[in-house]
């Protein structure tokens, strides 16, 4: 299983030993309300099952987001990776008590580093909520552009949202 670092972070699978503090960082609403594929309320059997699909599928591209100093569980941030297309989207999440601190951006940074240089992929896509700037924000600093809006293309909690898209192909990456 690859593990990343960065100047201020681990990037490593999760294990079952970080459940205790993974649900109370992705349990929260303020996390929940900002991504496609994290339930509301999540409870710890979401997360044995997510763990456990990660380890059958033997998943590279999932990490748990680690600060250095002590440990703490920050986040998540994944490459859903198509072979077939030499591409993979990116998706990240960061607990609430830890927004505004730069960490999405720092592991992101990683991220593409992996997926460009180990994984030998051509492009690497993500996308955010129309409204939630700071994943946009993150984005932009690790070199995306912004490749237009996806008009009410999701459903969540009962209201349809725009989807921003962004997309950086390997040639573009100043890595």
């Amino acid at each position: 299983m690859a593990r990343l670092e960065t100047e201020r972070l681990i990037l490593r699978p999760l294990e079952s030993s970080d459940i205790p503090q993974l649900v109370p960082l992705i349990g929260s609403r303020e996390v929940a309300a900002t991504t496609l594929r994290i339930p509301y309320p999540y409870t710890e059997e979401h997360a044995r099952q997510f763990i456990d699909n990660a380890a059958e599928l033997s998943s590279k591209n999932h990490f748990g987001i680690f600060r250095k100093q002590d440990q703490q569980l920050l986040g998540g941030i994944g490459l859903r990776v198509e072979e077939e297309q030499s591409r993979a989207e990116l998706g990240y999440w960061i607990g609430f008590p830890y927004w505004g601190s730069g960490y999405a951006t720092e592991a992101a940074r990683a991220l593409l580093k992996y997926g460009f240089d180990v994984l030998q992929l051509h492009r690497i896509y993500a996308s955010h909520f129309a409204g939630n700037e700071a994943s946009g924000n993150v984005l932009r600093k690790i070199g995306m552009r912004h490749e237009g809006c996806q008009r009410e293309h999701i459903l969540k909690w009962g209201k349809f949202l725009d989807s921003e898209l962004y997309g950086l192909i390997r040639s573009e990456w100043k890595g």
